[in-house]
């Protein structure tokens, strides 16, 4: 298992590089302190499993940043732990495809939960979006929206942060099948993978 853990903090960095040891006996671990420097890291170790990334660093604006890094690589997985826990903080970083979100200062077993839960293939939303995403769901469908019941069950599983294999458990069907599913959600929201679909739901007041 490789990770980049980008942060310009160096005793955040250290804290988090003991806590990883808790998932992986040896993790192959790699730092940065800018943007600048985790595109060198990325450019350098095209195999990452995972960037660990703190949005606020000093050489750039995160948006910015976070693009680059989804142009250099859109396959590897990002998970931002950020001091920010803005409503629209979250939900503009989210819109840039990446794996998750979670505060500085969630608890060390949540978070290395959610490390795992990233590694595994899912998304994760951090709690504040969840009960926000709750609320909006009681509001009922815009007009003119076209899903089906499973469609909409499944946009449920994923906004909880569930990935293919858990919604397939919970639903009692075929891991393919789920895939066909969102497939199909994917198509009708107009959105080209799962973090980009939950931005448009929430948008739309789907969830």
């Amino acid at each position: 298992m490789k990770i980049l853990i980008a942060d310009d903090h160096m005793l955040f960095r250290d804290g988090l590089e003991l806590s990883l040891q808790k998932i992986s006996k040896n993790p192959e671990l790699c730092f940065a302190q800018d943007y600048t420097s985790t595109l060198e890291e990325i450019k350098s170790h095209p195999d990452l499993d995972l960037l660990i990334l703190d949005l606020d660093m000093p050489d750039m604006l995160w948006e910015k940043g976070l693009a680059k890094i989804k142009e250099e690589a859109p396959q590897t997985k990002i998970l931002v732990i950020s001091a920010t826990e803005d409503v629209r903080t979250i939900k503009k970083a989210m819109s840039y495809g990446i794996n998750g979100y979670i505060s500085k200062r969630t608890e060390t077993k949540i978070l290395l939960a959610a490390i795992k839960f990233v590694l595994e293939g899912g998304i994760y939303l951090p709690e504040i979006i969840l009960k926000q995403n709750h609320k909006k769901g009681e509001e009922g469908l815009p007009e003119g929206a076209s899903l089906t019941a499973r469609q909409k069950q499944v946009l449920s599983y994923i906004a909880q942060g569930l990935s293919n294999k858990q919604i397939a458990f919970e639903m009692g069907i075929t891991e393919a099948t789920v895939k066909l599913h969102i497939n199909a959600l994917l198509k009708a929201l107009k959105a080209t993978n799962r973090t980009q679909a939950l931005i448009k739901a929430q948008e739309e007041k789907l969830i």
